[in-house]
C-alpha cells in the first residue's frame, strides 16, 4: 500500500468519525478510486450562501500530502475567489501556502471560512469582487443569494 493510499485511509477513517456541521459530506468518489473525492459544504451561517449546499470536486496528486489536492467547485458559485465557469479556486492554501499538516476535512473548513471571508484583491470573479472593493455589499449579497438560490438549493 502507498504512502497517499495509507494517509488517504486514514483521513477517510477520522472523517468518517466526526464531520461538522460545515461539511455535509467528504469521502472518495469510488472506492476503487482513493485519488478522486467529493465533498459537499452547507453554505455559511449569517451569509448571502446560507441554505446552499455546494459540491466540490477533489484530485488528489500521488504526491499528497507533499503537493496539495486540486479542489473545484462543481456547484456554480459567485464569489471572488472563485471561477464562475471552472470552479477554479484562489486560496493561498491550495498553492503556496500549502503543507502537509493540511489534511482534506481542514482544507474544506478553510473553503467554508473562504466563503463567509472573500478576499477580493486577488479575484477569480472580478465582478463580484468590483462590488465588494466598491462598498456595494447589498448589490454583493443580492448577487450571492440570487446566484445560490439558483444553483445550490
Amino acid at each position: 500500500m502507498s504512502t497517499v493510499t495509507r494517509r488517504l485511509l486514514k483521513e477517510l477513517q477520522d472523517i468518517r468519525r466526526e464531520l461538522g456541521e460545515e461539511i455535509v459530506s467528504l469521502e472518495p468518489i469510488d472506492e476503487d478510486d482513493i485519488l478522486q473525492w467529493r465533498a459537499v459544504l452547507h453554505g455559511p451561517k449569517d451569509t448571502a450562501y446560507e441554505n446552499g449546499l455546494f459540491e466540490l470536486h477533489i484530485d488528489i496528486p500521488e504526491q499528497y500530502p507533499i503537493r496539495p489536492p486540486t479542489l473545484t467547485f462543481v456547484t456554480p458559485v459567485c464569489h471572488p475567489n472563485v471561477h464562475f465557469e471552472t470552479g477554479e479556486i484562489c486560496l493561498d492554501i491550495l498553492k503556496t501556502q500549502w503543507s502537509p499538516a493540511w489534511t482534506l476535512k481542514s482544507t474544506c473548513l478553510a473553503i467554508h471560512v473562504l466563503l463567509a471571508n472573500p478576499e477580493p484583491s486577488s479575484p477569480l470573479n472580478c465582478d463580484a469582487a468590483n462590488l465588494l472593493r466598491c462598498g456595494d455589499t447589498i448589490g454583493y449579497n443580492s448577487l450571492v443569494a440570487l446566484y445560490t438560490q439558483m444553483y445550490s438549493m
